[in-house]
């Protein structure tokens, strides 16, 4: 799978978990939970999914600072 496929899907997941982060904190609700279950199996996926997400953007970071380096 080409980076640009990977990157484009990992900004989506970390933009999912962010909304729904944003949802817990302002109104107490997790749409995750509310769709799929409080901690239900498929769920937990989805919590995972985002977590490596995150983890995988932090590549975002290096290539930041390295378009900067360039210029």
């Amino acid at each position: 799978m080409p980076f640009r496929i990977m990157n484009a899907i990992a900004l989506t997941i970390v933009i999912i978990g962010a909304v729904n982060w944003g949802l817990i904190g302002f109104f107490g609700f997790d749409l995750v939970a509310a769709l799929f279950g409080d901690m239900s199996g498929f769920s937990r996926v989805v919590y995972a999914l985002v977590g490596l997400a995150g983890l995988y953007s932090i590549l975002f970071y290096k290539r930041l600072t390295m378009d900067c380096e360039e210029k």
